[in-house]
């Protein structure tokens, strides 16, 4: 049951990230009105060209990685600095919109926890 449950949080989990990346590219779903801080942190980010496509390509990376079972270990060791940076902003400028983040968050972790022993070959 509970390898279940981690299934279908997985493939919610790729399927949130995997948009989130193709919408960084094709910009199809309406963002929230930023405040004055935020534009000022979105036009330094664009002036770096490079990194809002590098993040999508590690959101849809990562997201199809971590919906497949045999990638999954992978998947969630790319996608957690994403995930921790989802948290950060919420925690930053909206507090109230955390939720979202710390599932994130949480079904990453609970990845990395149930994957631990396909890592231990890494910190040996």
């Amino acid at each position: 049951m509970k390898q279940k449950i981690l299934l279908v949080a997985c493939i919610l989990f790729a399927l949130i990230m995997v948009n989130s990346g193709l919408n960084k590219f094709f910009n199809y779903m309406p963002a929230p009105a930023p405040s004055e801080e935020q534009m000022k942190i979105f036009g330094a980010l664009m002036t770096l060209k490079w990194i809002i496509p590098l993040v999508a390509i590690v959101e849809i990376v990562g997201g199809l990685l971590l919906a497949v079972p045999k990638t999954r270990a992978l998947g969630a060791l790319i996608i957690l600095p994403v995930t921790v940076g989802i948290v950060l902003h919420h925690l930053t400028f909206d507090v109230a919109t955390i939720g979202i983040g710390l599932v994130l968050l949480a079904i990453n972790v609970w990845v990395i926890i149930e994957n631990k022993q396909k890592y231990e070959p890494i910190l040996k």
